[in-house]
C-alpha cells in the first residue's frame, strides 16, 4: 500500500453478491460506507438490516467516526443501506449528480411524484471531477456512466471502487441494458478506469464466482485487468465488445430485486410515502404480453 492508501475492510453480501466496504483515513478515524445493503426478501417483504449493522459494529470497534454513506449509482439488484446509516451515525449519502437523469427514467415508471427532481432527495451529488475528503483523504469522482447514466467510481489514494463497471478478469463487466444504459459508453468509461497507473487498486461491487473458481473474490489492479478480463483485456476494441455485450445482454434475465430496489434507491433508499392506513408499499407496474390486462 502507498502511504496515502486508505484502510479498509470489505462486507459481502451472499443473498445479492454485493460487496460494501468500509474506508477510513487511519490518522484521523474518519470513515466512508461505500455500497451499503439492506436485505430484502421479496416473498414476505421483510427487511433486514444485519448487514449494515455489521458495518457499524466494525466501525465502533475501530473508533472510527463515518461521515459518508457513498453510492456508485442506484442499484438495481440489492435495497441500500445508506438511511440505516445516516440515520445512526449522521453520515451523508452521495451519489453522482447524473441520478437525476435515472430518477427521471423512472419516477413515472412508479408514479414516484415524492422523489425531487433535482435529485434532492440525496445530500451530496457528485460531479466528475469533483474531490471531497474523509479525514486527511482526498477522494476523486470518476463518472464512468454505461451501465447507468450516474455511475460514478471513488478513486481514494491507491484504490478505485469501480461500482458496476468491471468485474472480476475471469468474469468481465457489467450489462449495459438497464434504460439509460449505453454499451460504448461502458467501454469508454472502462478505458477511463484501465488508463490509470498498473498498480492501482480496482475492488469490484459485485462477484458471482467465475465458472471454475471456488472462492468470491473483489479485488484486482488495472495490470490484471488489463491482462485478463475476459471481456475487455488489451485489443479487444469497442465495436468487439459492444457486440459482445449486447449478445449477451439480450440472454439476460432482469435482476430478482429490480422493481423493488430501483422505487427505494432513486429516493436514496427510503422506502414510499406510508399510505393513510400507515403501512409503506413497493409498486409492482403490471405489463400485457397479450390481451390488455384492462379486460379482466
Amino acid at each position: 500500500m502507498t502511504e496515502n492508501a486508505p484502510r479498509l475492510q470489505a462486507f459481502f453480501d451472499e443473498a445479492t453478491h454485493t460487496v460494501s466496504y468500509l474506508v477510513a483515513d487511519p490518522a484521523t478515524r474518519r470513515a466512508a460506507v461505500i455500497d451499503p445493503v439492506l436485505d430484502y426478501d421479496a416473498g414476505s417483504g421483510e427487511v433486514d438490516t444485519r448487514p449494515v449493522e455489521a458495518i457499524l459494529r466494525a466501525a465502533e470497534a475501530d473508533g472510527l467516526v463515518i461521515e459518508h454513506a457513498l453510492e456508485t449509482h442506484a442499484h438495481a439488484d440489492h435495497l441500500s443501506g445508506a438511511p440505516f446509516i445516516k440515520m445512526h451515525t449522521g453520515a451523508q449519502i452521495g451519489i453522482g449528480e447524473h441520478i437525476r437523469d435515472v430518477q427521471r427514467i423512472f419516477r413515472p415508471v412508479f408514479n414516484a411524484t415524492d422523489v425531487k427532481a433535482d435529485g434532492g432527495d440525496f445530500d451530496c451529488l457528485f460531479r466528475d471531477g469533483e474531490r471531497f475528503r474523509i479525514g486527511g483523504l482526498e477522494v476523486e469522482v470518476l463518472h464512468v456512466p454505461g451501465h447507468t447514466p450516474a455511475d460514478i467510481a471513488y478513486k481514494i489514494g491507491d484504490a478505485v471502487f469501480v461500482g458496476d463497471s468491471l468485474f472480476m478478469p475471469d468474469y468481465g463487466t457489467a450489462r449495459a441494458d438497464f434504460p439509460g444504459g449505453d454499451a460504448h459508453q461502458l467501454y469508454r468509461s472502462i478505458h477511463r478506469l484501465l488508463a490509470l497507473p498498473l498498480k492501482t487498486r480496482l475492488f469490484m461491487c459485485h462477484d458471482y464466482k467465475a465458472p471454475g473458481r471456488d472462492h468470491y473474490a473483489w479485488e484486482t489492479t488495472v495490470a490484471e485487468q488489463r491482462a485478463g478480463n475476459k471481456h475487455v483485456h488489451d485489443g479487444v476494441t469497442e465495436d468487439e465488445f459492444v457486440a459482445m455485450r449486447e449478445a449477451r445482454d439480450a440472454t439476460l434475465a432482469a435482476p430478482a430485486l429490480l422493481l423493488p430496489s430501483i422505487q427505494v434507491n432513486i429516493r436514496a433508499g427510503r422506502f414510499p410515502p406510508a399510505e393513510s392506513n400507515g403501512v409503506r408499499y413497493l409498486l409492482i407496474p403490471v405489463k400485457s404480453k397479450g390481451e390488455a390486462v384492462t379486460t379482466f
